[in-house]
């Protein structure tokens, strides 16, 4: 993460150079002679951003009370890998749910009646992927 707070403060200082060198460009520019708002808005909101989450990167790294695998020479790859959970393979559920969401948005698009149909198969879905485990072959 430290590697990560420092890249952030790089950026920061390169958007800043940036929109301090776009700003004299577009002032020296003979054709304009005045800024252009809206390339200095963006330089100068990247700054910002990019600020924002190098501070924010770096009081989480402060606050976390030990080092991550990754900032560590000494650490091994399986240091860093965290237990993801337990996934279905052989699961139809997530397909249907994302069937729905597609057909949810497309209610939106085309008629809002198409929306009611979507919620029920969406309903429907969810309870089939939360409960799949509870009956069949693979009940536990």
């Amino acid at each position: 993460m430290k590697a990560n707070v420092n890249l952030f403060w790089i950026l920061t200082v390169f958007f800043a150079l940036s929109a301090v060198t776009y700003v004299v460009w577009s002032l020296l520019d003979p054709s304009h002679q005045a800024v252009e708002w809206a390339g200095t808005f963006a330089l100068a909101l990247s700054t910002v951003l990019s600020g924002f989450l190098a501070f924010y990167l770096g009081r989480v790294h402060a606050a976390q009370g030990g080092e991550l695998p990754e900032d560590r020479l000494d650490a091994n790859i399986d240091d860093g890998d965290p237990e993801m959970g337990f996934f279905s393979p052989w699961s139809w559920w997530p397909i249907m749910l994302a069937a729905s969401a597609a057909l949810l948005f497309l209610g939106l698009g085309v008629g809002f009646w198409i929306c009611f149909i979507a919620v029920g198969v969406g309903v429907i879905s969810l309870i089939g992927w939360v409960y799949e485990y509870y009956r069949g072959l693979f009940a536990r």
